[in-house]
């Protein structure tokens, strides 16, 4: 990880901390996260392997039971199934 030395006006250094600090987070990884969301590389939730997978097997619950539109009850006969 790089470390960068960066110039910004008082006000708007008092305002960054206060929107940090709001988000539970270090000034910066407040600065990264708005970095990220500008530049379009921001990782969501689904971005996660864990959230992939989960993805990845509700696809194959509904490849499995082709028409039903209710996703709760085709989760609840695989869950009933096992």
């Amino acid at each position: 990880m790089s470390k960068i030395l960066v110039s910004v006006d008082d006000k708007l250094l008092a305002r960054i901390d206060r929107a940090a600090r709001s988000a539970g987070l270090s000034r910066s990884a407040y600065l990264a996260r708005l970095a990220e969301r500008d530049l379009g590389e921001s990782r969501g939730p689904g971005a996660s392997r864990q959230a992939r997978r989960a993805v990845c097997r509700l696809q194959g619950l509904f490849d499995a039971h082709p028409g039903e539109e209710d996703a709760t009850a085709a989760i609840r006969g695989d869950r009933d199934a096992r």
